[in-house]
């Protein structure tokens, strides 16, 4: 594919490095020359200097011939000009925008990005993704990482192993004779920073991340069997009152999700509307490193103390702060790679990346043919994948222990027609099942490949 990413920063060079690490004809557009030389440097991918916006700065990156424009600028309107600019005078097919600001987004506005108006095929808002995976994450404690899958009857966890985890030595192939009805497989762990796909006969060692893909029903029984037993967070303190921390309160208080809910915001004029919309949330106006706020907030009889300001140091130091005041847990969001390796050594629980967030949703459209989801893991290491498979494919008919399945790969699920099936060496796939699979990142290339006919993979 041909593909023009306008913009050079966290986003935009994530996006760009996973498609030119899958071949794909990359052009990135931004006004900074070091993020430019950046991408020059260390990416297969043409780097423009320039105003993603302005036509002949497109036409350099080869608009005329793209499949698609990605504008993920930091400013929403030169993304939407520039989307604009790529529909009117290179008829781009397809356009995807990221939007922060929630003025656009309110859904009265709804036909502003019509192919007649705006002409935006798909509207990203990191703000509203990253709220909606705080929200899983409240609602799962016990759970670092979570997403679900096939209309949400399937969840990816990633579960952290701790010393006291019982099946820590177990070979993987024989948890499924321990619980022979548990709808759940092991398909990939973290380990010493790397990523690799666990066999039958490989164990867990204390300090590894274990992906998971459970049945829905299932995923409170797959924490307890891996040592997670920890309560609903009933009394939950936010630092950070901007449009992700309120979104959280709001949809909290909507959904009852919190005995006792507060929320610690600096700036003055922010908090008074803040104050003003939550009906139930105290509201305290200060500092989140701010000893005697945090106490005002009741911090030490808090379940969980939620970090979502817009500067990661906060963020960090919040948490870190929080913990040693008497909170249970904590959850921090954190922009910055270097902050997210410091993370547990500082006593943090769990992170939030937004940019591993928005990158996911933009894969989901990039992706070509059956694909239904996508969700990036440890920052592009691997991806998650929901496809649907096709009567053409090689994955159809045979037992899945007779196919040739790349090492880096596992299929974690297969649904048809809305019924869960955790797959077997005897399992056969059918045309139109859904197919969670678990891929790591060098593995791409020849998932693409095995997958070429079956999935319309990429």
């Amino acid at each position: 594919m041909k593909i023009v990413i306008c913009g050079a920063g966290q986003v935009g060079y994530g996006i760009a490095e996973s498609l030119a690490g899958e071949r794909n004809d990359v052009s990135v557009i931004d006004t900074s020359p070091a993020l430019i030389a950046n991408v020059r440097e260390n990416l297969d991918a043409k780097g423009i200097v320039g105003h993603g916006a302005f036509p002949d700065i497109l036409a350099e990156a080869g608009a005329a011939e793209a499949d698609m424009l990605i504008a993920v600028t930091l400013h929403d309107e030169v993304n939407m000009v520039a989307c604009q600019v790529a529909h009117s005078l290179f008829n781009v097919p397809t356009k995807i925008a990221r939007i922060r600001s929630q003025a656009y987004l309110q859904p009265h506005w709804q036909d502003l990005f019509s192919t007649d108006h705006m002409p935006i095929d798909v509207v990203i808002s990191p703000e509203i993704e990253v709220a909606q995976m705080v929200l899983r994450r409240i609602a799962l404690p016990g759970a670092v990482d979570t997403v679900r899958f096939s209309e949400g009857s399937i969840s990816l966890i990633a579960i952290e192993c701790g010393e006291d985890c019982p099946v820590l030595g177990t070979p993987l192939g024989q948890l499924s004779e321990l619980f022979p009805d548990l709808g759940a497989t092991v398909v990939g762990v973290l380990r010493d920073g790397a990523i690799f796909i666990p066999n039958a006969v490989d164990v867990l060692y204390a300090g590894d991340l274990a992906y998971v893909i459970v049945e829905q029903s299932q995923v409170r029984r797959t924490l307890t069997i891996f040592g997670h037993e920890e309560p609903d967070a009933g009394r939950i303190v936010i630092a950070g009152g901007g449009n992700v921390g309120m979104s959280v309160a709001m949809e909290m208080e909507s959904r009852n999700l919190a005995s006792r809910l507060r929320l610690v915001e600096a700036d003055g004029a922010r908090a008074l509307l803040a104050a003003d919309k939550l009906k139930r949330t105290i509201v305290l106006q200060g500092s989140a490193l701010d000893p005697t706020i945090l106490r005002e907030a009741e911090i030490g009889e808090s379940d969980l103390m939620v970090s979502l300001t817009n500067d990661d140091q906060i963020n960090v130091l919040s948490s870190a702060m929080a913990k040693r005041l008497g909170a249970k847990s904590n959850l921090a969001l954190i922009n910055s790679p270097t902050f997210q390796d410091l993370a547990k050594h500082l006593g943090i629980d769990a992170v939030l990346n937004p940019r591993s967030v928005t990158i996911s949703r933009i894969l989901q459209h990039v992706r070509r043919g059956r694909i239904r989801a996508v969700h990036s893991v440890q920052n592009g290491m691997a991806e998650v994948i929901e496809a649907e498979a096709l009567e053409t494919s090689p994955l159809v008919g045979q037992p899945l222990r007779e196919l040739d399945i790349p090492d880096g790969m596992r299929i974690g699920a297969v649904t048809r027609n809305g019924v869960f099936i955790r797959p077997t060496g005897q399992t056969r796939i059918r045309p139109k099942d859904r197919v969670v699979l678990f891929v790591r990142s060098d593995t791409v290339r020849q998932v693409e490949q095995f997958f070429r006919v079956s999935l319309e993979f990429f």
